[in-house]
């Protein structure tokens, strides 16, 4: 396969082509707009569809309807955008629909700015709508592992009928790097018989989000749980960087925050310093496990995002009993250098770091 370089929005455009998707809604929100920009072009050129809705509200209720149809569809947002289609996104959830969400986060809250962040963590992997739901999380590095995500992501969410999201930031979305995309073996989308395409025969198929019967709501809400437990089981990814070995301090973090901190690692450990890494990849299913063990054989975590603070609280709930938890955050579009997070990592090291704690109870009483 012959590299191409790429900007990342117009990347991710094109790996949801070799994906086998046609169908995209959106509507234009920087740092992603070049997403749209780039298939209003390159879907007539595949027979595909692209429209851009008149609002997220609009364009989120066409992937419903598409999805319902049994092709492939997707949009594209950022931050404010996935905001307003987070009711849509419950409703899909809901209805068991798949349906692939692509948000390259900007600063927030409110309106913020344009400038990368990570500060959508909830929002992604708490629910940002209302209802029992999970959406499929993931959490890219690079240009080429965005391709990789979105291209699984259909597949996931073709697997479990399930939304999923694909979450980088400004800089996966604006930075250009050599990216392949397959040219064999890519799966064809699996049959759907639960589609609405017509009832040719056979009983009619209804999809729907709305239950009024207490038991069908519950027997639903059950349904969801126990795909939710599936992917905890057979859909945790990460990659670990000298996690494996005893350490110092365990840096834990995701994304482009993860590329910056391996340079910091590899400069500490070339001097000597027993520094490794845990990257989850899904950002849920969180690898829980992977963490609990790697921060078994550190002495210190340090949790390092772009916002003020949210994956660290799944570090905090997944961490070995007894190991100190730091965390270093940059937000407002800041980006730290891989030398500030070595002065960090070297502040843990030498005991000049206090350990993020939470507020006893009788403390925030008083």
């Amino acid at each position: 396969m012959a590299k191409k370089l790429m900007k990342g929005n117009e990347a991710i455009g094109e790996a949801a082509i070799a994906a086998g998707c046609r169908h995209y809604f959106a509507y234009p929100i920087t740092p992603q707009t070049e997403v749209a920009e780039y298939l209003a072009r390159r879907m007539p050129e595949v027979d595909g569809v692209f429209l851009q809705a008149e609002s997220e509200v609009a364009a989120s209720n066409m992937l419903f309807g598409a999805a319902a149809a049994g092709v492939r569809t997707f949009t594209s947002s950022s931050s404010p955008g996935i905001s307003l289609m987070s009711e849509s996104i419950s409703y899909i959830a809901g209805a068991q629909l798949p349906v692939v969400y692509i948000n390259i986060v900007r600063g927030g809250p409110g309106l913020g700015g344009i400038l990368p962040a990570q500060s959508d963590y909830f929002q992604a992997c708490k629910g940002g709508g209302h209802g029992d739901y999970h959406l499929l999380v993931l959490g890219p590095s690079t240009v080429q592992e965005a391709v990789d995500h979105v291209m699984l992501a259909f597949d996931l969410a073709d697997k479990y009928r399930n939304p999923v999201m694909v979450m980088g930031d400004g800089m996966i979305g604006q930075m250009m790097e050599p990216v392949e995309f397959p040219t064999e073996g890519v799966a064809a989308p699996p049959p759907k018989p639960w589609a609405t395409v017509g009832m040719r025969g056979r009983p009619q198929n209804l999809i729907r989000s709305l239950y009024l019967d207490p038991d069908e709501l519950e027997r639903n809400n059950l349904e969801l749980r126990a795909k939710y437990d599936a992917m905890e089981r057979d859909e945790v990814r990460f990659e670990s960087y000298h996690a494996d070995e005893e350490t110092d301090v365990l840096v834990v973090a995701y994304g482009t925050m993860a590329r910056i901190a391996k340079t910091a690692i590899d400069e500490l450990r070339g001097q000597g310093k027993r520094i490794g890494m845990l990257r989850p990849i899904t950002l849920y299913p969180f690898p829980r496990v992977a963490i609990r063990e790697a921060s078994s054989r550190a002495r210190a975590v340090l949790v390092v995002e772009l916002s003020t603070g949210q994956m660290v609280e799944d570090v905090e709930w997944s961490a070995a009993e007894g190991v100190d938890i730091h965390f270093f955050g940059k937000t407002g579009g800041n980006i730290p250098a891989p030398e500030d997070i070595g002065d960090e990592i070297t502040k843990v090291l030498e005991g000049r770091a206090r350990p993020r704690t939470m507020v006893p109870l009788a403390e925030e009483a008083s």
